[in-house]
């Protein structure tokens, strides 16, 4: 059954002559209002052939661009070396962007990704997006603002690379251009980068970010409430505001232009404020019927942008109705003649083909056994000190890493690690940030596609939850969408973990990193002696320049000043900085052969006292410190735990998503005939004061735990 947007184009074309009205103010000459129609054109069919496709069964994805055309007029204002971060309803800046740059078949790669071909360019068949490396379109999947805060990033970057003198893939007046829909315009995500980008203003530090809101009125089936966008947007200082008919050509144009200039000019945030209207739905199986009246569909097929540019074209004398109408139906046969030639192309075929961009970042095989810290020279440190000074040597060594964070600039942070680091490199490599974790890492998203090498700071390990989208379902998924062509390096350092003494509480002491754990392709360091954190640091910011890697760096405050081991004034727990640590490399404590301790962090402190207390005992026990918790040293696991055949886990982290469910299964899988148990902190938030005790895993428990596992008690 043929769609209504269809049908009604047809009739509106058939019936347009010249009404002799001045053409409006800004309105392309012909040739030019031709090329943006077939944009127009080209978007809508690919919109219909996504339908066509998803009714033979060869097609996945049919959120469309219906509608939205008039963001054609947005591309054309634009450079084609201007990033863009589009939404999902930009087929027509995407078409029009790849018309700038001649040499591909972008109706073919959109179709491509249509039916999840392993051949499309950009995703490669991983998810349908608009990305393409060479017309500077970072592809992403825009459903809920989440790019944004990489938006914010990416126009901070074009600014602050010219300032250091580092080359980026863009020129030094570049503006970058985001797009996103009115109900995404309420999500925090959007709020907290709009928010940080007039926060930039404000502080006079230049930033060449265009925003652009789609507002079609409706989300889903949620309506945005009439004037919302202009209310929220229009009059907010710093943040220069635009408004343009999205559904007339010749207005957008107009005004898509002013914003662009004046964004280009001044170096200044801008919001352009698009109407549009959504035609066919959310997607193909949305029912409007169900939460729409017929009266509000025909008010929007009304509105339709293409039969308003096909009149634009008939006024100007550059096309008559029966031309426009052969050009709508010639691209309908150029977009489905495509479409039948991708409906059975080849689609990813193994799972090794689909994880190829996100695969393992360093392989553990190959490395001797001996697992060792590569040793430091000089004075021994603490850990805290350790991180400052690798810090101090990379920034003096890379002078494209930039360290920044809440505190970490004139304070040094909270507990000093990066205390001198601004005098030694300077305001413009390490920077304090607001308070808000979303627009951190939203930096460092757009600076690694810069770049340059950011290494942002949490504060606290609790407050990353506020933005774990930000590595989740952007930083970690760049190189998944764009089959590797786009890379965001990035090495975030979050202070974590618990036993705090005299600072207590939950938000200061959290345990979880389950949510880190379960994200393909990140790498998690997670380093307790001072030797071990400057070569991991090293080692993390290795990978992510050469391979462009996603790394995060846990640091055990608990341990960044401890000094001793076994007793007072031991100085036990001091190292000189040592070299580059293999990743997904654990370091061995010991050789005995009655027990295996696996543990991390302050694990190992606890471990290394316990094991000593039991070698009194005659237990002889080896500890293994994982180092890593992404990628798991399996093969370091393996060896150690069947060296001894008795395993105990000593997990700091939560019993439930705690990373001892990890080791566990790991030895399972591996077929570890020995024993193993395990002794974890409990499932609980960290209460304040001494209640902690009560829940924390502790010196205690991992001796009773390594007393019941060797004598057989239970």
């Amino acid at each position: 059954m043929a769609e209504p947007v269809d049908v009604h184009f047809l009739e509106k074309a058939a019936s347009l002559t010249p009404s002799g009205a001045p053409l409006p103010p800004g309105t392309p000459g012909g040739e030019r209002l031709l090329e943006l129609f077939d944009a127009q054109l080209g978007s809508r069919h690919l919109d219909l052939a996504a339908r066509w496709l998803r009714s033979e069964g060869h097609g996945f994805y049919t959120i469309g661009s219906a509608g939205h055309e008039g963001n054609a007029a947005v591309a054309a204002a634009l450079r084609p070396d201007d990033p863009a971060l589009l939404h999902y309803r930009s087929g027509a800046f995407f078409l029009e962007r790849a018309r700038q740059v001649p040499g591909g078949n972008p109706l073919r790669d959109v179709l491509l990704g249509l039916v999840a071909a392993a051949e499309e360019p950009i995703a490669g068949g991983r998810h349908k997006v608009f990305g393409s490396h060479r017309l500077h379109v970072i592809p992403q999947t825009s459903t809920i603002a989440s790019h944004l805060p990489r938006a914010l990033g990416v126009a901070f970057a074009i600014e602050r690379a010219a300032r250091l003198g580092v080359d980026t893939p863009w020129p030094r007046d570049a503006v970058a251009v985001c797009g996103f829909g009115d109900a995404s315009a309420n999500h925090s995500t959007a709020t907290g980068a709009i928010n940080a980008a007039v926060n930039c203003g404000f502080q006079g530090l230049p930033l060449p970010l265009l925003l652009v809101c789609e507002d079609n009125g409706i989300g889903i089936s949620v309506r945005t409430p009439p004037g919302w966008i202009h209310a929220a947007y229009g009059s907010r200082p710093g943040l220069a505001y635009f408004h343009a008919d999205g559904c007339d050509l010749a207005d957008a144009h107009a005004v898509a232009d002013q914003a662009v200039r004046w964004v280009r000019e001044r170096r200044r945030p801008a919001f352009l404020h698009l109407r549009t209207v959504r035609l066919m739905g959310h997607a193909g199986s949305d029912v409007e019927s169900a939460y729409r009246t017929p009266a509000e569909l025909a008010a929007d097929l009304d509105r339709d942008p293409l039969p308003r540019t096909a009149r634009l074209l008939v006024d100007h004398g550059a096309a008559t109705a029966d031309e426009i109408i052969d050009l709508y139906e010639a691209k309908r046969d150029e977009v489905m003649s495509l479409a039948a030639e991708v409906a059975d192309a080849p689609r990813l075929a193994s799972a090794a083909a689909v994880m190829a961009p996100i695969r393992t970042a360093t392989s553990t095989k190959d490395v001797t056994p001996e697992s060792t810290t590569p040793p430091g020279t000089g004075e021994r440190v603490t850990v805290a000190q350790a991180i400052n000074r690798t810090l101090g040597d990379l920034l003096d060594e890379r002078p494209d890493l930039l360290v920044f964070g809440e505190d970490v600039a004139r304070k040094g942070g909270v507990y000093g690690v990066t205390r001198g680091l601004l005098k030694r490199a300077g305001a413009a490599r390490v920077f304090d940030t607001i308070l808000d974790e979303q627009s951190i890492l939203g930096l460092a998203l757009g600076l690694g596609p810069a770049g340059m090498l950011p290494v942002p700071e949490i504060q606290y390990l609790a407050y990353l939850h506020n933005a774990a989208d930000q590595i989740r379902g952007e930083a970690a998924t760049l190189p998944f969408f764009s089959s590797g062509r786009y890379r965001n390096p990035m090495v975030v350092r979050v202070p974590g973990y618990a036993y705090q003494k005299g600072f207590g509480g939950h938000f200061h002491n959290d345990n979880a990193v389950a949510a880190l754990r379960d994200i393909p392709g990140l790498v998690i360091a997670s380093p307790a002696r001072p030797d071990d954190a400057a070569g991991m640091l090293r080692a993390c910011v290795d990978v992510a320049a050469s391979d462009g890697r996603v790394c995060a760096f846990l640091e055990p405050i608990a341990l960044y000043h401890v000094r001793d081991l076994h007793e007072d004034d031991d100085g036990g727990w001091l190292a000189p900085p040592g070299g580059p640590v293999p990743i997904g490399r654990a370091r061995t404590y010991g050789d005995g052969g009655d027990l295996t301790i696996v543990t991390f962090a302050n694990g190992v402190r606890m471990s290394l006292r316990v094991a000593r207390r039991l070698e009194a005992r005659g237990v002889r026990c080896r500890v293994l410190d994982l180092r890593w918790l992404a990628p798991l040293p399996v093969d370091d696991l393996l060896r150690e735990a069947r060296a001894t055949g008795a395993v105990l886990i000593a997990d700091e982290t939560r019993r439930t998503g705690g990373v001892s469910e990890a080791v566990l299964t790991a030895l399972a899988d591996a077929g570890f005939q020995g024993r193993a148990v395990r002794v974890a902190s409990e499932d609980s938030f960290i209460p304040l004061g001494d209640a902690a005790r009560h829940v924390l895993l502790s010196e205690d428990a991992v001796e009773d735990a390594a007393e019941a596992l060797l004598t057989g008690r239970r």
